[in-house]
């Protein structure tokens, strides 16, 4: 798909400072739905795990220059950039390099801007840019969030999910106000939801009476073809493209992309009303 000349990208950081709450999973199958949707993205890995570098079948061991040397070296972009194997979805890959990242960067000037800086020269290359957070709120994701022009959180559907957030939106505040003006809340996207449960109907209830609008209507439910797919290095378009939780991906795909607006009723409903999610969370959840 050819760009339109001069046309920036859309900026997103995938962030939650509490980990294993899907992140990096959001981050892989958004990237590679928004890709099949014809959007040229490029996905960036600044978690040190290097998750979403594995996720798409990138050996980390074997990756020679990474996000790591954008941010402490400068070193031009370009080369870093790798093809993920899927059509209009390329990669900054991580590894552990970056482990040693946040002490590196106390003391370097304009420490927050280092990737913003680096990737600065890409914005009009891609229809879309997602950044993979670290689980932590330390220099890294500060970066991300410096360099972006909305965050996209998801939250987990369970009893602890909605802690941690107010800490959360206070980062995103406080890099609103000193470093990047522009930076808003793209969504709230609930995963890990088991729908038998009276607890996972209360998390969405909280989270759409704090979030208000800023809830997607797609919940990501607990799917164990999601939690395998990694494993073998594809997304769960290429794992397992009929699953629910492929499903559910290119659906909230199409609803960030504003093409098909979906209802509560269908991509959140209530255990007693969906055989299907029954029988899935069934298997899932033992």
């Amino acid at each position: 798909m050819e760009r339109t000349a001069g046309k920036m990208s859309k900026v997103i950081a995938i962030c939650n400072q509490k980990g294993g709450v899907g992140k990096t999973t959001t981050a892989i199958n958004l990237a590679v739905y928004l890709a099949q949707n014809n959007k040229k993205t490029l996905l960036i890995d600044t978690d040190p795990q290097g998750n979403a570098t594995s996720g798409l079948g990138i050996n980390k061991h074997n990756i020679k220059t990474s996000v790591y040397d954008l941010i402490i070296d400068e070193i031009d972009p370009a080369p870093v950039v790798i093809g993920s194997g899927i059509d209009n979805l390329s990669l900054i890959p991580s590894n552990l390099n970056l482990t040693g990242a946040e002490v590196e960067l106390v003391g370097i000037m304009g420490r927050e801007y280092r990737l913003k800086k680096a990737i600065a020269s890409l914005a009009s290359s891609y229809d879309y840019i997602l950044i993979d957070c670290p689980p932590s709120l330390g220099l890294l994701t500060v970066n991300a969030l410096a360099a972006a022009n909305s965050v996209l959180i998801p939250v987990q559907c369970e009893y602890y999910a909605l802690e941690g957030l107010g800490q959360l939106v206070n980062t995103v505040n406080l890099v609103r106000d000193n470093i990047n003006a522009g930076l808003q809340i793209e969504g709230v996207l609930l995963t890990m939801a088991d729908f038998r449960t009276n607890l996972t109907n209360e998390v969405i209830k909280e989270a759409r009476n704090f979030f208000k609008e800023k809830v997607y209507d797609t919940v990501i439910p607990r799917n164990i073809r999601l939690t395998e797919a990694p494993g073998f290095g594809k997304p769960i378009a290429l794992y397992d493209k009929n699953s629910i939780g492929a499903q559910r991906y290119e659906q909230f795909a199409n609803e960030l992309l504003g093409v098909k607006k979906v209802s509560h009723e269908n991509s959140s409903p209530n255990i007693n009303n969906s055989k299907e999610l029954q029988k899935t969370a069934e298997g899932e959840i033992k």
